[in-house]
């Protein structure tokens, strides 16, 4: 009995992680979550067109992905109304078109927006950072942008949080000091 204070935690956590990784494309039967609730609150609700943005688990952590599995990211140079990408930056790092919404069951604490991107089209903003993939990523799931310094700045894999995602956020224990930011701002 003495050792039973531990069950509920995991439990709560396995049902969150599977939650997280679930990928059915078929509709929810499950009654509405208060995070459902939040989050519909703060998505865009459109005609429909745009992207959906799902949770998937990697290496190192969960991030969003576009419903193809790709991952999501953000550029550290970019501010919260104006993309920074341009040119040839957009053939590595195709902007996200916009609106977006979060997909049935996804816990995202943090809205969607839009900005009109280096391009001219409509793209997807998340806590404030446009949106982009990246062509080197080689599949469902792949991080491969994550931390690259290219086109003057720094990109970040997009974490439910809006925080850089870093292999030191991910170790097992760790204390590092960036583990402590959590504040997803620009200029990284």
């Amino acid at each position: 009995m003495r050792n039973r204070w531990w069950a509920a935690p995991i439990v709560a956590g396995g049902a969150a992680l599977l939650a997280a990784c679930g990928s059915s494309g078929s509709p929810s039967t499950s009654a509405s979550s208060p995070s459902a609730a939040a989050n519909a609150a703060t998505t865009p609700q459109g005609n429909g067109s745009g992207t959906t943005v799902m949770t998937h688990s990697t290496s190192k952590g969960i991030v969003l992905t576009n419903a193809q599995g790709k991952t999501l990211y953000w550029f550290a140079i970019d501010t919260p109304t104006k993309s920074n990408c341009t040119g040839s930056c957009l053939t590595y790092w195709p902007p996200v078109s916009g609106p977006a919404v979060a997909a049935a069951g996804a816990s995202l604490p943090h809205g969607f927006g839009t900005i009109a991107g280096s391009d001219g089209k409509t793209q997807a903003t998340y806590n404030g950072h446009p949106l982009y993939t990246y062509a080197g990523d080689t599949g469902p799931g792949t991080i491969l942008g994550n931390g690259l310094n290219i086109s003057g700045g720094l990109w970040w894999a997009m974490s439910p949080s809006g925080a850089k995602l870093t292999a030191a956020a991910a170790s097992s224990g760790s204390s590092s000091s960036s583990s402590g930011s959590g504040g997803g701002g620009y200029g990284y």
